[in-house]
């Protein structure tokens, strides 16, 4: 560089050296594309340089003249390498280019292997190996062995820009990538099966190993409008989509694979027939019934990556939209047992009709029993178990179905199973406050997550985890833990630090650390400010109503408990946490104590009794709303100053309707007593 440019130097500052890095990693080390490079720094800048190499034969293309004509541009050192191959050596090398990320031996056999090419240089897949040795000897394929033990094969990125001129200039582009879409199309397909059970962690691996080549093939199918092609990749590759928490990934490529055909879900919807046979289960084409199938499976992936904007199915295009898609099948239907028809249940649950979502749930777990299949069973026993811990009179019930999918999971080798049915079973324990008891399935569901590298699901269970501490008051340690998951956000995934972030704010309240104890749930609300989710919205503002009340913020406090009330009574809020109405008017009964006025303390003791009638039967309070309570009814007796003016008050509060005691906390809200 300095004989280019008097004086310089690659670690002059941070920009140059990254730079300079970059620049060096894509010509892949080559000493003589480095020289080639170093000479342009004459009229451009080292980011100027790594920002141009895509057209790198262009851009490398004044080296020494005192140098052999081979050697003075980057084109003319590949174009000798490639004058030195024979016609079936210079066939497999540029059909190698088609690969993202390396390849296996067998995929380089199949692909590379052109049945009529038109050069009429015929390559048999026999004698690809060998084919492959000989460019490796020749340095021209990279090969290193894989983590599955068996060599990988890989272009250096400049012979794989120039290796795809080739190709292009061969007109064997279409024909090959054709052969790659085939190949990772079956890869996928036939591995898809194998992320639930037996396998799944090869299966994992795989599909880790071979993403980019996959990417590759999906982009393929839809430049090509190939449908059957993609809606057969995104629905094999969506259970490793959620496993991994890639909802960008599964959202972008569903809704590509989408829009190369009709919507299934358009008005006026069309029943679904019954079908044993999944839409993967034999390689495309499919037939007209497949099809159909296989395109409400990709709607359905899209229906089950919204997490923004849940208000947009309460609009009446939403509502008409839910109806026709839960109208489409008939519960205990094979394809809504199975993926991704097993995402159908979110459609019923957005509906808010919670009497049918539990049906629902009742008539998957008796179809699966029926048809079969084991891991649909766990599957269905552990989403129900799932949905009646927040029923504390079906506890019992919970535990007896997380149970069942444990054994089931366990028995198929399911790590990712497993830890969802110990979560399921943890949260039925913690509902029925045998917090030991969930501590330890907590534990061991992390334990199961982090087999699978499954980063978001570990991250999730270890925020349940800490909550649990907090319940047992061993709050060091839930702090330690929760700032983890938030401090690793990136890698918790999109449910557990907010979850965390929940939990961290408890822990600091709960410690008198009210400030930091607020940050953490603004930063909530700032995470949920672009999405409209009413249940993490009511949550903040409960907890910030908590916060305001320990701070002596009273008319903060009230404002916040109304706004999170109102919250907590949509529908599927009330499925998730149906306490969540008892403890806001706790905060707001405390807020009325606080603001100094004996007629607004009567009231405060009429919130309070009536809150003790909207708690669900056999509910076990939390740390925070035990505390919340006590210190309400404090406050409330300490500005009557007399226990039988606050019990009168108390013995008439049971009688109000919640409309009454909203009201009620709602007129002070607009004249709060000086």
């Amino acid at each position: 560089g300095a004989a280019a440019r008097p004086g310089f130097r690659t670690d002059a500052d941070e920009a140059t050296a990254a730079a300079c890095a970059e620049i060096c990693r894509r010509l892949d080390g080559l000493p003589l594309a480095i020289e080639l490079a170093a000479a342009r720094l004459r009229m451009l800048t080292p980011r100027q340089i790594a920002d141009r190499l895509d057209d790198r034969f262009r851009l490398l293309t004044s080296g020494s003249r005192t140098v052999l004509p081979r050697q003075q541009t980057l084109r003319a050192v590949v174009d000798w390498s490639w004058d030195l191959l024979d016609d079936a050596e210079r066939a497999v090398l540029r059909r190698l280019s088609v690969f993202a990320g390396g390849c296996s031996l067998a995929a380089a056999e199949e692909v590379c292997a052109l049945p009529e090419p038109a050069d009429g240089v015929v390559v048999d897949s026999p004698d690809v190996a060998a084919l492959l040795g000989s460019l490796v000897d020749k340095s021209l394929v990279v090969a290193a062995p894989g983590d599955d033990e068996e060599m990988r094969y890989r272009l250096l990125e400049t012979v794989g820009e120039y290796a795809a001129e080739r190709l292009d200039e061969a007109g064997e582009r279409d024909a090959v990538e054709r052969r790659h879409l085939v190949h990772y199309r079956e890869l996928a397909r036939l591995t898809g099966p194998r992320m639930r059970g037996v396998g799944q962690r090869e299966a994992i691996a795989l599909f880790q190993r071979e993403y980019e080549n996959i990417r590759t093939a999906l982009r393929h199918a839809v430049a090509a409008r190939e449908e059957h092609e993609a809606l057969c990749i995104v629905l094999s590759m969506a259970w490793y989509w959620m496993l991994r928490d890639l909802r960008s990934d599964a959202r972008q490529w569903s809704e590509l694979a989408a829009s190369l055909g009709p919507d299934p879900f358009a008005p006026p919807g069309v029943r679904a027939p019954a079908l044993m046979e999944g839409a993967t289960d034999r390689p495309p084409p499919m037939d007209d019934e497949q099809l159909a199938e296989a395109r409400r499976g990709v709607a359905l992936i899209q229906l089950s990556g919204v997490d923004n904007a849940i208000s947009e199915w309460s609009t009446p295009e939403g509502k008409a939209r839910l109806r026709i898609i839960t109208d489409t099948y008939r519960p205990g239907m094979p394809q809504t047992c199975r993926m991704p028809g097993t995402f159908w249940l979110f459609a019923v649950m957005l509906t808010s009709d919670m009497d049918r979502l539990f049906a629902v749930l009742d008539e998957t777990v008796r179809a699966s029993r029926l048809h079969g299949g084991e891991w649909e069973l766990g599957s269905a026993l552990h989403t129900r178990a799932n949905l009646l811990s927040n029923k504390p009179e079906r506890v019992a019930d919970a535990r007896a179905d997380a149970e069942e999918s444990l054994e089931i999971y366990t028995r198929l080798g399911d790590d990712w199973g497993a830890a969802e049915a110990l979560s399921a079973r943890g949260e039925a324990n913690e509902r029925a406050g045998d917090f030991l008891a969930a501590l330890d399935d907590y534990r061991a569901a992390v334990e199961y997550a982090q087999k699978i590298g499954a980063q978001s699901q570990a991250a999730l269970l270890r925020a349940r985890y800490a909550g649990v501490l907090i319940e047992l008051e061993r709050l060091p340690e839930a702090e330690v833990i929760l700032r983890d998951v938030t401090e690793n956000g990136r890698q918790s995934g999109h449910e557990a630090t907010p979850m965390a972030r929940m939990h961290l704010g408890f822990v600091l309240g709960l410690q008198g650390r009210v400030d930091e104890a607020r940050r953490e749930a603004h930063l909530v609300r700032e995470d949920f400010k672009s999405r409209d989710v009413a249940i993490f919205g009511g949550f903040v503002h409960g907890v910030l109503a908590w916060l305001d009340n320990l701070d002596g913020a009273h008319v903060s406090a009230l404002d916040n408990a109304l706004i999170a009330l109102k919250g907590a009574l949509e529908p599927l809020s009330m499925m998730v946490a149906p306490q969540m109405p008892s403890s806001h008017l706790t905060a707001m009964a405390h807020a009325l104590a606080g603001f100094g006025d004996a007629g607004a303390a009567i009231d405060a003791a009429r919130l309070l009794a009536f809150q003790a009638t909207l708690l669900p039967k056999g509910h076990v309070p939390s740390v925070m709303e035990h505390r919340s309570l006590v210190l309400a009814e404090q406050a409330a007796r300490a500005r009557l100053g007399d226990d039988t003016a606050y019990e009168a008050a108390y013995e008439r509060g049971g009688d109000l309707t919640l409309d009454e005691a909203t009201a009620l906390a709602e007129s002070y809200r607009q004249t709060p007593p000086a």
